[in-house]
């Protein structure tokens, strides 16, 4: 008999003749334990999957000023400025120009690259010319910067120049110096070449940096001291401006700075940070600076996601910089009287990037798109206000090769905002192919399961 147009579990006819009795119970008896496991089996395969929220790689991480921060003083680069740099120059392109960046790293030695950029003028009544420059890099750890020689070849002054730094992880210890092989003119002691040492720890920085050539220099081009004790950081950096005796470039206050600074954070991507500071610079200016991360989290509206993705972390960064002079003395320009700009960039995605600027006389905005290919590609456009010269955009083109990120995935213990409904699942059930993100590692300094670009950049100044 038949059920429809399908036989009946218990009825399915038998081919090869007659079957006994007994025959015939044991197979309807497999048949229909078959049939119940395949039922549980719908069952086990039917439950949904915990909920995930995707965790975006960062743009560029670490970003290109950092991969040269031991070249230059930590003075620098603590109190935010590294951060509140890439804030707002990154992806601001020049107005009516075209930058195109080439940045390249083979697969058979991962410890090399190459990076070369060509500069164009969209104005062609300007009479601009083409300006290009290759960088070819040697770096002896992929997740430390620290270390490297890197040897430029650039169509401006200088045309070939090399950089070493060697920085010592256990003594904590390094060493650098900047060489300009060719330059058309050396008119200052620094156009002869830099060298430095430094010492840097969690809790110390001190270095120096001179000019060997010529040899009657007698002043340090550059000494730094910083301090760090819990969250407070303070420092104080000595530039030489005069070439007199060392005794009295000592003793003028405008060859000083120094500089407070609080701060939170500044581990990860992934935590959330803020660093505010004070500096009086050159015993003429008072610099006032916030820098904050800020990591949250938003639903999803891609429909081409899995069901069980039900948020994204997003990444927003928002700082502001304050100069004004503390002595009488006019000045003309508005950069040496006083200066106010802010910004603030919002990275919905691992594809697009939003940022804006805010300054006394230009305002700008930059939308960045990034293809996860590989090589990947940037294309970014930059909009300027500038009431001298009217609205002007600038554009540019990035092929990069340097890293292979992609989307992590984070349990619903992974959350920067006030828990709801989806993100109470508890534990993860399933391995999606890649290591889940607990919140409770990232809180504790646990970074082992991060990829690179999710890492700190380090803790040495």
């Amino acid at each position: 008999m038949r059920d429809g147009s399908r036989w009946r579990l218990d009825e399915v006819p038998f081919e090869g003749g007659e079957e006994s009795q007994h025959s015939k119970e044991k197979r309807v008896g497999i048949r229909r334990r078959d049939h119940r496991l395949r039922e549980m089996g719908n069952l086990i395969a039917k439950e949904e999957p915990p909920p995930m929220v995707l965790v975006p790689p960062i743009f560029d991480f670490p970003p290109i000023a950092a991969r040269t921060r031991m070249l230059v003083p930590s003075y620098d680069l603590m109190f935010g400025k590294l951060a509140l740099h890439c804030l707002f120059e990154d992806y601001f392109e020049k107005a009516n120009r075209l930058n195109a960046w080439i940045m390249l790293k083979p697969l058979e030695d991962p410890n090399v690259d190459l990076i070369a950029t060509v500069t164009d003028s969209l104005d062609k009544t300007s009479g601009g010319i083409i300006e290009g420059e290759a960088m070819f890099r040697w770096q002896r750890d992929l997740d430390n910067p620290n270390t490297f020689i890197d040897l430029l070849v650039s169509t401006n002054d200088p045309t070939l120049r090399l950089r070493l730094s060697s920085y010592s992880s256990k003594y904590q210890i390094g060493a650098f110096g900047v060489f300009p092989l060719l330059k058309h003119k050396r008119l200052l002691p620094e156009d002869y070449g830099l060298m430095g040492m430094r010492y840097g720890s969690e809790r110390l920085s001190i270095g120096s940096i001179f000019m060997p050539f010529p040899l009657s220099s007698e002043t340090p081009f550059n000494t730094w001291l910083i301090g760090r004790a819990g969250r407070l950081s303070a420092g104080v950096l000595f530039k030489s401006v005069c070439e007199n005796k060392r005794a009295v470039c000592f003793k003028d206050l405008n060859n000083w700075s120094c500089a407070i600074g609080y701060d939170i954070g500044l581990r990860s991507p992934l935590c959330p940070s803020y660093n505010f500071s004070l500096e009086l610079a050159r015993n003429s200016q008072l610099i006032a600076s916030f820098y904050q991360h800020l990591v949250v989290q938003r639903r999803v509206k891609n429909p081409f996601e899995e069901s069980e993705i039900v948020g994204i972390t997003n990444y927003i960064d928002f700082g502001f910089e304050l100069r004004t002079r503390i002595n009488e003395v006019k000045s003309s320009s508005i950069g040496d009287s006083s200066l106010f700009q802010l910004a603030a960039s919002w990275q919905a995605n691992k594809n697009f990037l939003l940022k804006g600027k805010l300054g006394p006389l230009t305002s700008s905005v930059a939308l960045a798109f990034k293809s996860w290919w590989r090589p990947s590609f940037t294309f970014s456009i930059t909009a300027n206000n500038d009431p001298s010269r009217g609205r002007t955009y600038g554009f540019g083109i990035r092929v990069e090769d340097l890293r292979e990120p992609s989307y992590q995935r984070a349990d619903p213990n992974y959350v920067m905002l006030t828990p709801n409904k989806e993100h109470l699942a508890t534990g993860v059930l399933q391995n999606f192919g890649k290591m889940p993100l607990f919140q409770s590692n990232i809180d504790s300094g646990n970074y082992d399961h991060l990829p690179r670009e999710l890492k700190p950049i380090g803790k040495i100044f």
